[in-house]
């Protein structure tokens, strides 16, 4: 009886064991105040600059538990603002975005990597218009420290820079590019401050 008491507490601990190894990485909430996806696009000569008002974050992250970190980012494509209402209507219309139909832009990690000095190649699956790519987003962690302003919470910061092609994401047909009008390369910026309890 004794034996078996035994082999029942060193299955508990293995089981325990494993359970700790996979557990959830540290959660945060997105201080949307202080975050935003922005991008810029060539206008024959010019730079067009925007970003959206709308979107969504989920971050499970900590350096130590990558295999159980996580982002995942959910877009509201109505919600682009070019500072130019005639314009943003034209991104929204079917030329691009087609955002009658298309409502959301969605990214989710799938594996994050250490690649040095504190930026994380964040691999996963971005879906636009209804189609699925394979994306790697590089993230740079700011740091992470006790907020200046919001006693018993911690703040971190993550900032990203990646060049697209939005042709290769069918956003356009390219009628507006062979013009000379609208480039094809979109540069984009993630930046974000994410909250967690102390």
């Amino acid at each position: 009886m004794k034996k078996l008491h035994l082999v029942g507490l060193s299955i508990l601990i293995v089981f325990l064991a494993g359970q700790s190894a996979h557990s959830a990485a540290r959660s945060w909430d997105l201080d949307k105040a202080h975050s935003n996806i922005y991008f810029s696009i060539e206008h024959i000569f010019s730079k067009v600059r925007g970003h959206f008002d709308d979107f969504k974050l989920e971050v499970n992250f900590e350096p130590q538990n990558l295999q159980e970190s996580r982002f995942a980012f959910e877009i509201k494509v109505d919600s682009i603002d070019t500072n130019i209402g005639k314009r943003d209507k034209h991104l929204k219309s079917a030329d691009f975005f087609d955002a009658g139909k298309y409502p959301l832009i969605s990214f989710a990690s799938e594996k994050i990597t250490d690649a040095g000095n504190g930026v994380y190649e964040v691999a996963g699956k971005l879906t636009i218009k209804d189609q699925t790519y394979d994306l790697t987003l590089p993230l740079s962690l700011a740091g992470v420290k006790d907020h200046p302003s919001q006693k018993g919470k911690e703040v971190a910061g993550f900032n990203g820079e990646i060049t697209i092609d939005r042709l290769a994401y069918k956003v356009g047909n390219g009628k507006f590019f062979d013009g000379g009008i609208i480039g094809k390369d979109v540069d984009v910026l993630v930046t974000l401050e994410v909250l967690s309890d102390k």
